[in-house]
C-alpha cells in the first residue's frame, strides 16, 4: 500500500542508487513530457514528502529541476541492472525511464508526473500538512489543522493530506482502532488529536526501511494489522471485524471497540 512509509522507502532506494550520478538516458512516456530530455543532468537527491516523491536534479549549467511523482494506489519505481527484465508491471504502464551507468530506474503507473524548477516545488507540495516522516514533523501543527475540521468525520480528516501528510487507508483504520475512536466520529468528538498524530508518526516510523507494513509489531502472515484487511475476530475483544464504504474508501473497524456504524 503506497502510503507515506512506502514512498519514503522508494525515495531512499532511488537516492542510494542515483544520487551524485549523471543521467545518460531519459524516456518520458506521458504527453506533457514526451519531448523532454534529462541527459546530462546530475541527480542531487531523491526525497519524499508525505505521499509525494521528489527527484532533484541539476543541469551542467546548474539549472535546478525537480521531477515530481505521486504513486497513488498503484504506482511504483523499480531499479534494474543491465540485461534484467523489466517485469514489475506491463510495459504499457511505464511512464518514465531514467538511466545512469549500470542502473536503470523505471517508473510504473506514476501519477501527477511533473517537471518543475526546484524553486517552484512549493507549488506542488506547499499546501500539504506536516510530513509524518519529515525531519521537521510537527504533531502540534497536525493537531491544529485537524481541529479546524470539527464537523468532518475523523476518518476523512486523517486522510486529508492538507492536515498531515502520509496517512492512507491502512493507517487511518489502524490509528482509529488503537484509540477506540469510531471512523464516523466528528473531529470535535474524536478525543486527543495530538495523540492520534503521535500514533500516526510512531506507526509510519516503525515501517521505515521495510516494504511489509505492520501496525501490530508482528510480520507474520495474517498478523500485521488489527482491523485493516481483516474479516476475522477483533484481537482485543473478539467481536467480528466489519468493513464498509466511508466516503470514497473502504474502512475497517471493530464494532465492539469503536462502536457500531451509525444509521443513515
Amino acid at each position: 500500500m503506497p502510503e507515506g512509509d512506502t514512498v519514503w522507502n522508494h525515495a531512499q532506494q532511488l537516492n542510494e542508487a542515483l544520487a551524485g550520478k549523471v543521467l545518460s538516458g531519459s524516456d518520458f512516456r506521458v504527453p506533457q513530457l514526451a519531448t523532454v530530455s534529462l541527459v546530462g543532468y546530475t541527480v542531487l537527491e531523491v526525497a519524499s514528502y508525505g505521499k509525494h516523491l521528489l527527484m532533484r536534479l541539476a543541469s551542467p549549467q546548474d539549472r535546478r529541476m525537480t521531477l515530481h511523482s505521486h504513486l497513488r494506489m498503484d504506482g511504483t519505481w523499480r531499479l534494474y541492472q543491465p540485461g534484467q527484465r523489466w517485469g514489475a508491471r506491463p510495459a504499457h504502464t511505464i511512464r518514465v525511464v531514467l538511466r545512469s551507468g549500470e542502473v536503470t530506474a523505471v517508473g510504473f503507473h506514476l501519477h501527477d508526473l511533473k517537471l518543475v524548477r526546484s524553486e517552484h516545488e512549493h507549488e506542488l507540495i506547499g499546501h500539504l500538512g506536516p510530513d509524518l516522516l519529515g525531519p521537521n514533523w510537527d504533531a502540534d501543527e497536525a493537531a491544529r489543522r485537524l481541529s479546524a475540521h470539527g464537523s468532518e468525520t475523523i476518518a476523512q480528516a486523517l486522510l486529508d493530506q492538507r492536515n498531515l501528510a502520509g496517512i492512507g487507508n491502512l493507517y487511518k483504520a489502524e490509528i482509529l482502532f488503537l484509540h477506540r475512536v469510531s471512523p464516523w466520529a466528528p473531529v470535535r468528538e474524536a478525543g486527543d488529536l495530538r495523540a492520534l498524530a503521535d500514533t500516526a508518526h510512531r506507526l509510519l516510523t516503525a515501517n521505515k526501511g521495510r516494504w511489509l507494513q505492520s501496525t501490530t509489531g508482528s510480520v507474520r502472515p495474517g498478523e500485521t494489522t488489527f482491523v485493516y484487511g481483516r474479516r476475522g475476530l477483533c484481537r482485543r475483544c473478539g467481536t467480528p471485524i466489519k468493513h464498509t464504504d466511508l466516503g470514497e474508501r473502504v474502512t475497517y473497524w471493530c464494532p465492539g471497540c469503536q462502536g457500531p456504524k451509525p444509521p443513515r
